[in-house]
């Protein structure tokens, strides 16, 4: 039974035929925490899975399967109806003077789950012709349906810096710059960004997690142990945000910065 069309790694994963361990599509049962330092302490984690996919070769599950696991263009950047996701990271990036030349884009993500989706960050690791890894692309969404994408240099020794530029919780100004720690997941995810003010971290969010196979059989046993993933992580951070409306943490007052892309689609983030 062909579990994904077209052909790629994901077919040797459930043939039981070993691979590169940067083959795509893959799994990873990831763990993720918050720590806010300022103005008050409030930590929490919340525990779910991401794909790693490659825009050129998206998974597709047998049509039974397919709700719990449905990767849509329409949920990312802007485009028109009918696009492709990587056609729409190349527009992207073209609109700010990148071309990769048809070098592989990778991208670490969560797909549609039972037709909702919830993706406050994307990854995305854009390479050459040649293969060489050029610029990470961080894709954010807040709670009012806006996006912005940030172009972060590769990860090097040092994290790289990138300013502020977009409102993504009402706790939160566009004051301050990330640090943003993104290597391409190989057999661990492990993504760092802390937000930065005054040379002192205000808030330091980590993404980690185990590389699984991508099979059908772990795809089922994750709607078993992690049932709606996106549902579950939107209502999570809706009440962490109740939580810090409790705790009487400032809600800022929103300031234009540039113009914000926006999407009809609204979720909660802090």
């Amino acid at each position: 039974m062909t579990i994904v069309e077209p052909k790629t790694a994901f077919d040797a994963a459930v043939a039981g035929v070993a691979g590169p361990v940067e083959t795509t599509p893959a799994l990873y049962r990831t763990r993720v925490t918050h720590l806010r330092r300022a103005p008050v302490h409030h930590y929490f984690e919340l525990n779910s899975y991401s794909w790693y996919v490659d825009l050129d070769a998206l998974p597709r599950l047998p049509g039974w399967a397919r709700p719990f696991a449905r990767f849509d263009a329409g949920d990312h950047f802007h485009g028109v109806a009918g696009d492709t996701l990587r056609a729409r990271v190349d527009a992207f990036l073209a609109a700010r003077g990148i071309d990769l030349g048809g070098g592989r884009v990778t991208a670490l993500l969560q797909p549609r789950v039972l037709g909702y989706a919830f993706n406050p960050l994307t990854l995305y690791w854009c390479h050459d012709a040649h293969g060489v890894l050029r610029h990470v692309i961080a894709e954010v969404h807040n709670t009012h349906g806006e996006w912005h994408a940030y172009v972060i240099p590769p990860d090097g020794p040092n994290p790289a810096m990138v300013r502020k530029r977009f409102h993504t919780s009402p706790f939160n100004g566009i004051d301050g710059y990330y640090l943003v720690r993104a290597p391409r997941p190989d057999a661990e995810l492990d993504v760092t960004i802390s937000l930065h003010r005054d040379n002192q971290p205000a808030i330091v969010g980590t993404l980690r997690g185990t590389r699984r196979p991508a099979t059908l059989a772990q795809v089922l046993r994750l709607q078993v142990t992690k049932p709606l993933a996106p549902q579950m992580g939107a209502l999570s951070l809706r009440v962490q945000g109740l939580i810090l409306r409790a705790r009487r943490v400032p809600v800022i007052p929103r300031v234009a910065a540039g113009a914000p892309e926006k999407r009809t689609a609204s979720v909660a983030h802090i």
